[in-house]
């Protein structure tokens, strides 16, 4: 992940991209609550965002020539959306359970938030060395 960015800059930059795109899987859920035959959908995040940074099970692909393909910090994610396999089928074929999705929506937000946060913290400190922490100006 040296694409000219700092890693941690590059990871909170990730699972906020990951936060969007499950907040955005959720939403479309509890759209759909009521929409017959509808099938929740879901994603894992932490298996998405070890497979983003290059940190699961395999080795992350190596970059030796500048047209070989390698995943970069600041690259769209694509985790993967599949159904839900702990949905409940009501009589309608809907898998929804709204009152879980609404739980899940409020759990990711304070997690996309705390990330933010930390975006935050770090870029003010990196600010701050550039800025102040110069010594001798």
């Amino acid at each position: 992940m040296s694409d000219g960015f700092d890693p941690i800059i590059g990871a909170l930059n990730t699972s906020l991209n990951l936060r969007l795109v499950n907040q955005n899987v959720i939403s479309a859920n509890i759209a759909n609550a009521d929409t017959p035959g509808y099938k929740a959908k879901t994603m894992e995040f932490e298996g998405a965002l070890r497979d983003a940074l290059g940190v699961g099970n395999h080795l992350p692909p190596a970059e030796t020539n500048s047209h070989h393909l390698a995943h970069h910090a600041t690259d769209p994610v694509h985790p993967e959306i599949y159904d839900d396999p702990n949905g409940v089928e009501s009589l309608d074929g809907n898998t929804v359970d709204r009152a879980a999705e609404m739980s899940k929506m409020a759990e990711n937000q304070i997690l996309y938030d705390a990330s933010t946060e930390m975006l935050k913290r770090k870029l003010g400190m990196l600010k701050y060395a550039i800025s102040e922490g110069g010594g001798n100006r």
